[in-house]
């Protein structure tokens, strides 16, 4: 089973594009064109019957007590923790392949819609919508793909798992808002195989 992307190449960095905010040197950091990236496969394994895509961060501060603060830098050793971009379910094995921009071109205050989304696929909610639960203005269900957004302050580069499994499962049996937790839940034991590319991103203008 194979991966990959057009809009990137595996262990490469993600173009700003593809981003939730980009760097700014006047504000430390602006908004993006936050557009989901090509993905393509092949050589899925027989019997499958749907697809699931999980993109996550596993280098986020686990305390976030120094995040984004002036004079600040998050120290390379503080342990980190998942954060969950993009949770995409009942994806069907054919069409191979994502355009960039189909699910996601802008960031969208408040979040997008779900979990019905295009081609019959449901997507759950990211982990934007933990982060911004006490802001007025952006607070909201965050459905589908947001993309990177790292401390403008983070001392190291963050890296961005696109896994994509093959299910023995047309409908993945999770209903309503689901999290990238029930996700990895509801799979194990139906994946038939997987396959994974990683981009790498940040916002310190110092690590850039």
């Amino acid at each position: 089973m194979k991966l990959w992307s057009n809009s990137f190449e595996d262990g490469a960095r993600i173009p700003g594009e593809f981003a939730f905010a980009i760097v700014d040197p006047a504000h430390h950091v602006t908004l993006s064109q936050n557009r989901n990236p090509h993905l393509a496969w092949s050589d899925l394994p027989a019997g499958t019957a749907s697809l699931v895509l999980i993109c996550c961060d596993g280098d986020v501060p686990s305390i976030p007590d120094d995040v984004n603060q002036e004079g600040r830098e998050i120290p390379a050793t503080l342990p980190r923790v998942d954060f969950f971009h993009w949770l995409l379910v009942d994806l069907p094995p054919t069409p191979a392949a994502i355009a960039a921009g189909s699910y996601s071109s802008a960031v969208t205050p408040r979040g997008k819609n779900g979990p019905a989304a295009a081609h019959g696929t449901r997507q759950g909610i990211n982990d934007y919508t933990g982060w911004f639960a006490s802001d007025h203005d952006m607070s909201g269900d965050y459905y589908g793909y947001d993309g990177p957004c790292p401390p403008w302050n983070d001392s190291i580069v963050h890296h961005y798992e696109f896994a994509l499994h093959a299910l023995d499962l047309r409908r993945l049996p999770l209903d309503g808002r689901f999290s990238g937790a029930d996700v990895r839940r509801a799979i194990a034991g139906h994946a038939l195989a997987s396959a994974r590319i990683v981009g790498t991103y940040t916002l310190n203008p110092r690590l850039a």
